[in-house]
């Protein structure tokens, strides 16, 4: 290790750091707009420039290794002079439009001129003017008089994916970025690119002009989309979701998401959402009290024990039930209900590659596994021929949308059986056929654990309350059951998650705080 210091503190430093790295680790702030983690070194942007003792001119600190003794100044009159001239350049041709810019409050350049800047302008001429509101793809809109030419953009899609979709065109002050002639971002991560640029020259179609960023909370998560589990923060407002972010975990997703868990939050906010529970009366399905849902319920399960056995009700978990929620809903079928014809319904298949995307669309099929559950086949193939010979007279089935998507003929099948309760969040699919619908809180809406498909527990942490009526699995299972006589003791979820750490041997040992932000591989199925 090395000794150097900066601004007076003395710091160890592997050999092969920059100055910016160790800095950075030492919480020390050193400017910069062309540097970031996971992409190569450029240097281009002159912003990060610090005063090394015995070198003769300034260095950038993200190109600069370190050497033992390096001694380094940060803020001298000479360096912030220098950042200061940085500034003079790079706004030289900036519109001055922060009041209607969407990067307003997360600005590295707004941010650095207040710190650097506040000077009176020199330039007298008229500012050269570029292309606004260019319309690069699918997601991503950019704005070439706010574009300070930092890169970060072209490496990602250079290095990360490599897929090569941006260049930088022309000479001079008529350079800008731009996607090759002909083409358009396809690129599934392409919103990674609005995270990464510095000022707001890149912007999201979705997020444009919804919400100011300094009105926004911002709630740790998990991505449900994919087995992966990618880290996100959800940032939300008055109970409703504006965008979804990347959350740092170099276990799992380093700085990245894919689009499809960026912009598949829609579900969350959406009008179909089930405010209410939801029973078949003599005039169809309508709204009910959660009292008289319950009841409903629990009528209608003991007539089908009482006339057919406990054995002939059929319980399907989800995959995109949290392991709290699964545990709970296992302990339902074998102890209220009393019956082993239990499973889940795989996540179905869908794009992957080698990056972060995962082939089965949900979050906690491996969770599933682990707590025991067995597998009612892809199509439900398992179920439909128990229900088929009669063996099964009755379905309690969470995650409803996702079966009635899943099982093919799912209307026919439905209506060989006596009686139906499903969990849902969202009115969709064919659900006439249905005589109970309970409504079940979103990932945004809950606390809990997912496992992904390499076994990593993760926390998901609830950004706002349930919409309407909904609420956890869990706890619409512990309503029902205690019609039953059976009381759950648990008031939370961490409640449920202290019982399967002591019964549920793959999480032996582990709670909320050894999970943390990063989660903690279990020992396997």
């Amino acid at each position: 290790m090395y000794k150097i210091t900066i601004d007076g503190k003395e710091l160890q430093a592997e050999p092969g750091s920059t100055i910016l790295q160790v800095a950075i680790k030492a919480g020390i702030d050193i400017p910069h707009f062309c540097w970031h983690p996971a992409l190569s070194i450029s240097g281009n942007c002159r912003m990060c420039v610090v005063e090394v003792e015995k070198m003769p001119k300034l260095q950038t600190a993200c190109s600069t290794l370190v050497s033992d003794g390096m001694v380094v100044y940060t803020n001298t009159d000479k360096v912030v002079k220098a950042r200061r001239g940085v500034l003079e350049f790079m706004l030289i041709n900036h519109p001055l439009d922060c009041p209607v810019c969407d990067q307003a409050g997360e600005c590295k350049l707004q941010d650095y001129y207040l710190i650097y800047g506040k000077y009176e302008s020199r330039f007298r001429e008229e500012k050269l003017k570029k292309r606004k509101v260019v319309d690069l793809g699918a997601n991503v809109i950019l704005d070439t008089e706010r574009c300070i030419l930092c890169t970060r953009c072209v490496r990602f899609f250079n290095e990360i994916t490599k897929t090569n979709e941006l260049g930088i065109f022309n000479r001079g002050d008529h350079s800008e970025i731009d996607t090759y002639p002909g083409k358009k971002l396809e690129s599934i991560y392409s919103g990674n690119i609005v995270d990464i640029c510095p000022v707001g020259a890149l912007t999201s179609k979705d997020f444009r002009f919804k919400c100011r960023v300094w009105f926004l909370e911002r709630t740790p998560s998990i991505c449900t989309l994919c087995s992966r589990g990618c880290n996100i923060e959800i940032h939300h407002r008055q109970g409703r979701i504006y965008r979804i972010k990347p959350r740092v975990n170099m276990h799992v997703n380093q700085f990245w998401i894919c689009d499809e868990g960026r912009y598949g939050y829609k579900f969350v906010n959406a009008e179909n959402r089930i405010l209410k529970p939801v029973v078949k009366g003599s005039s169809g399905l309508v709204p009910v009290e959660w009292e008289v849902g319950v009841i409903d319920v629990f009528m209608n399960l003991s007539a089908i024990i009482s006339k057919y056995g406990s054995g002939s009700i059929a319980v399907v978990a989800s995959p995109y039930l949290t392991n709290e929620d699964a545990y709970v809903l296992m302990k339902f079928a074998r102890e209220v209900i009393n019956t082993e014809n239990f499973g889940y319904l795989p996540a179905r298949r869908g794009s992957y590659d080698d990056f972060l995307l995962r082939a089965e669309k949900a979050p906690n099929e491996r969770g599933l596994l682990n707590m025991g559950w067995k597998t009612w086949g892809d199509g439900a193939e398992l179920l439909r021929e128990k229900i088929n010979n009669r063996m099964i007279r009755a379905l309690y089935v969470t995650g409803g949308e996702g079966f009635l998507s899943q099982v093919k003929d799912v209307s026919d099948l439905l209506s060989i059986l006596d009686y139906k309760v499903f969990h849902m969040s969202n009115r969709e699919g064919e659900v006439d056929s249905i005589n109970a619908i309970l409504p079940s809180a979103t990932f945004a809406e809950k606390d809990g654990t997912f496992t992904n498909f390499e076994g990593r527990v993760q926390r998901i942490n609830r950004a706002f309350g349930p919409v309407g009526e909904s609420l956890p699995d869990w706890k619409i299972i512990k309503r029902i059951s205690m019609m039953f006589g059976k009381l759950f003791p648990y008031e939370k979820a961490e409640d449920i998650f202290k019982e399967i750490s002591e019964k549920v041997t793959s999480y032996k040992g582990i709670d909320y705080l050894a999970i943390g932000d990063e989660g903690v591989l279990t020992d396997g199925i």
